[in-house]
This record gives C-alpha cells, sequence and structure tokens, in this order.
C-alpha cells in the first residue's frame, strides 16, 4: 500500500468488533503494514445479552493477542467451559455430555484405523464416548483446569477450552486492550457511496461529522446497520430451524453447588433452555417456537421446569438464517450481523472469530485495495458454508426420537432436514470418521468429527456393528484401545481429583486482581 494509511471502520463494539478490530491489528502489525482502525460503537444501543458461550477457538485467539487468561477471567467474570449438558433431548428424558476435547489426539493411532479409534473402540463395545475425556470428569465435578502442587498451580489439560460471559463486561475489557485503535463513541446515521463503485466512501454520525472509510466491517448485530442497505439478501434456516422468540433471564448460583463449569441445554415443550453460568450468576433463556406456545405459556414451563420465578427480560424476535453474501463492495458483516442460529454450541463468537481469521489469510491489499470479485466471492462461500454446516449440526440435535408435544412430534415428521436424515442413514453402516467431513478453507476450526461424534453417541445414533468390523481382523487393536482408555480414564479421574473447584479459582483470581 502507498500513500496515507487505509482506513477500517468497525460499527458496533462488543466482543465481535473488538475482536475483530483487535484480530486486523495484528495481522497488519505482522505484515508492517500500516493501517488505521477505528471501532464506532453508539452509546445509546442497549445490551439484552445474558450470558454466551465461546467455543476453544476463543482461548487460542486471546493468546495470540497476547492477553492474559487470568486477568481476562478476573476482569470479566469469565468461567470455564469444557462442554455442554444436553438434558431431555432423547426419547426416555435421559441427559449427556458433549465435551470439546479429543482423547484421540493424545495417542497416536495405528495404521489401517482411523484417527479417531478410541472413539470406535468405546462404540464397540457399548460405552457412552463421553466418559472416556478429561473434561467430561471436569464438567461432572464442575472443576477448573488447575491444580495446586508444591505451593503452584499447574495446568491439567493440553487442550484448549472454552469460557463462557457476559458479552458486555467482554466488550468492555477487549476495547482496554485496543491500543493503538480509535474509539468513536457516536452512532452512523448514514453512508455515503461511490456512484460508479458502490463503495462505501464515507460513515456520516447522527451529529453530521463524515469519517472517510476504505473498508467497513458491520458488527451491529440484528439491526444490520450497514450491511443491511446493501444487496446482501438473506437464506432462512426456518425449515428445519423453527425456533423464532427467545426468552432471556437471570438466575442466581445455587449457594450450595459449586458453578458449573458446562453450558446446560435442557430440551422443553416447545424448543429448549439454555443455561450459562459466569462467575456471580446464571444467564438463562428459553428458545422455543411461537407456532407451540405462548410468551405467558412458556414462562409458566420455564417456572414449574425450575420450581421458582423468574424476571424475564422480553421476549426476543429471531430469524436463523445468514446474509446471501457477507461480503459486499467493501462492507463485510461478522458475527450477528451475518448470521443467527439457536445458540446452542456457541456458534456465534466462533464464527465471528473464524470470519476475521478468513480475513487474515488475505493480503490487506488485496482486502482493503478493491478486492476482485474472485476473492469475495471465495470468501462468501466459506462463510455461507461455515454457517450451513454449523446450521446442520444444530438440526441433528433434534433426531433423539421425542414426539410427546406437538413441537416434537413436528420436528420428527417435518424437521429433520434431508442432509440430517442421509447422514445418519450413512452412519448406520459405515463408522463416524474424519473422513466424512471436507477441511474447510485455510485448515480453520469448523465443525467435525470431534464435536459430532459426543452427540450422535449422546442420542443413540452410533451402532456396534460398525465400529467392531473395523477391529473385526486386528483384535490386538481392539485391546490396545481398552488398555489405553483404561489408562487415559484412571489419569482422568485422578487430574478431576486434583483439581480445583471452579468458584475456589474464580475466587483466588479475583482477590489476586
Amino acid at each position: 500500500m502507498s500513500g496515507a494509511p487505509k482506513h477500517i471502520a468497525v460499527v458496533g463494539g462488543g466482543t465481535a468488533g473488538w475482536l475483530s478490530a483487535l484480530v486486523l491489528q495484528k495481522a497488519a502489525q505482522s505484515a508492517r503494514q500500516p493501517i488505521s482502525i477505528s471501532v464506532i460503537e453508539s452509546p445509546d444501543i442497549p445490551t439484552v445479552g445474558v450470558g454466551e458461550g465461546s467455543t476453544s477457538v476463543f482461548r487460542q485467539v486471546l493468546l495470540d493477542l497476547g492477553i492474559d487468561e487470568s486477568e481476562f477471567l478476573a476482569e470479566t467474570g469469565a468461567t470455564f467451559k469444557f462442554g455442554i449438558h444436553h438434558q431431555g433431548w432423547r426419547a426416555d428424558g435421559g441427559s449427556y455430555y458433549g465435551p470439546i476435547d479429543d482423547p484421540n489426539a493424545l495417542v497416536p493411532h495405528p495404521d489401517g484405523l482411523p484417527a479417531n479409534w478410541l472413539h470406535q473402540a468405546r462404540v464397540a463395545g457399548g460405552k457412552p464416548l463421553a466418559d472416556a475425556h478429561l473434561f467430561t470428569a471436569l464438567m461432572r465435578g464442575r472443576k477448573a483446569p488447575y491444580a495446586r502442587k508444591n505451593g503452584r498451580l499447574i495446568a491439567l489439560s493440553q487442550y484448549h477450552y472454552a469460557y463462557h460471559f457476559d458479552q458486555a463486561r467482554l466488550g468492555r475489557f477487549l476495547a482496554t486492550k485496543a491500543s493503538g485503535i480509535a474509539h468513536i463513541r457516536a452512532e452512523v446515521a448514514q453512508t455515503k457511496r461511490n456512484s460508479a463503485s458502490g463503495d462505501i466512501t464515507d460513515l456520516v454520525m447522527t451529529d453530521g461529522t463524515a469519517v472517510a472509510v476504505d473498508l467497513v466491517l458491520d458488527c451491529t448485530g440484528f439491526r444490520r446497520a450497514i450491511i443491511g442497505k446493501m444487496d446482501a439478501g438473506w437464506t432462512s434456516y426456518g425449515t428445519f430451524l423453527p425456533l423464532n422468540k427467545a426468552m432471556p433471564f437471570w438466575l442466581d448460583h445455587a449457594p450450595d453447588k459449586d458453578i458449573p463449569t458446562h453450558t446446560n441445554a435442557r430440551a422443553l415443550a416447545a424448543g429448549w433452555m439454555w443455561g450459562i453460568p459466569v462467575r456471580d450468576r446464571m444467564g438463562c433463556g428459553y428458545v422455543f417456537s411461537d407456532a407451540h406456545t405462548t410468551p405467558d405459556a412458556a414462562q409458566a414451563e420455564i417456572e414449574a421446569a425450575l420450581g421458582q420465578p423468574i424476571d424475564p427480560r422480553g421476549v426476543l424476535s429471531i430469524d436463523p438464517g445468514r446474509l446471501g453474501r457477507a461480503w459486499v463492495n467493501n462492507c463485510i458483516a461478522i458475527g450477528l450481523a451475518q448470521s443467527f442460529l439457536e445458540p446452542l454450541e456457541a456458534t456465534s463468537i466462533h464464527g465471528s472469530l473464524v470470519q476475521g481469521l478468513m480475513l487474515t489469510q488475505i493480503s490487506l491489499d488485496t482486502v482493503l485495495g478493491g478486492a476482485p470479485d474472485r476473492a469475495r466471492s471465495e470468501y462468501n462461500a466459506a462463510t455461507a458454508r461455515q454457517v450451513d454446516d454449523f446450521a446442520q449440526f444444530i438440526n441433528l440435535h433434534y433426531t433423539g426420537g421425542r414426539s410427546d408435544t406437538p413441537f416434537w412430534r413436528d420436528m420428527a415428521a417435518s424437521g429433520i432436514s434431508q442432509q440430517s436424515r442421509d447422514r445418519l442413514a450413512q452412519w448406520q453402516s459405515h463408522p463416524l470418521t474424519r473422513a466424512d467431513f471436507a477441511p474447510f478453507p485455510g485448515n480453520l476450526p469448523h465443525v467435525e468429527e470431534q464435536l459430532f461424534a459426543p452427540v450422535l453417541d449422546g442420542l443413540g445414533h452410533l451402532p456396534k456393528a460398525p465400529a467392531k468390523q473395523l477391529f473385526a481382523n486386528t483384535p490386538q487393536h481392539r485391546a490396545a484401545a481398552r488398555k489405553t482408555l483404561d489408562r487415559l480414564s484412571r489419569e482422568f479421574r485422578g487430574a478431576a481429583n486434583m483439581a480445583l473447584g471452579q468458584r475456589a479459582y474464580l475466587e483466588q483470581l479475583r482477590a489476586a486482581h
């Protein structure tokens, strides 16, 4: 680039906005490219969020940005997340854990066997996959991933874990780490565009101030304040993700129990209820279909399930889907401005981060200098696939066989996508392996076998026969898998017994900061 530094304007702060700004700033610094970045954040936009969960990618990005985990936890009231506890999603009313670690990564797999050979051995033996995971032991014990030994803290896991956090507090914390990024407290009233190219040239604030821009990131959430004026299109998932209302609320932590280290996802009559523990309270909400219940009935159902009254923060209308194009001209929609899915698998922050990382894999000269149609098309195809794949993964959660209410009967009859049906049929005849999932562009983190396996197993969709066939000619490998799993289970139980409780660990951090 030549001349004055190019200017990236991130419209909307919050988690998506500040993370995007920080990721792009680091990429520019690494490439030694002089750019300027501004975050334009309206002081008048209220936040409704009641807790959000991340995937393990969030931790990797924090480390890459040089943000200290202890400071992050202490300042934001965040907690550890090792997976999801699913309750009531099966016909028998049972529950299961979906841990996000992978024991297969701890040992090499024998020649001729898939990389997830330990999972296959568990399936062949008819034993739950989740029980072979360290993170399941930590979730059950509500433990932190640290123990105290000889007066010092030691990490118990080599895996990246995830977090729960309050979006507003996290956004404010990230803003304090944004040295060199301008923070403009204002609301964008209109855009000026080049009549020939269609590119945005200026953002005009409500007070008339104009800010010249070369690239705009729309991080304004559901408002889609900038991209909504572009010809981006919309793809709806309403046919197989029909939940269109959300009733968020807060709960106090149970004083006699430690703070959970998992997200809770409890299936109810017309949808499901989330529970996201942050340090001081529990962020909750009921995501439901208004074709199957009313807000008043939903609140009554929540209160009956919890055995206590709640104070809802309103009822939000949601529209699961994505933009047809996330990148239009020189405007790129990030996070909720680009897509929304049920908050079942922490797709929002994950999607924002992966979008930002995809942009860093494209030359900044290309991104800022008028990207060719091919670059935009490839990016748009990748972001579309990202959300489409996660949407199908979420849809699979509804295949547990429930038929006890009109909502669940309707889901069974017409709410399961053809892709979900085809995949389930496929995995009845051959084992679930990583080869079933095409690599994501740029080899960036994506939904794949590691996430699918515990969910499919928890719902009863991984039959023994195909897994047993893998070991039919090499019984020594199955014996080696059993021996390895027994050893790992002992180590995992020992680690969980050593681990500090989550509340005790977080209180130590708070006292130290």
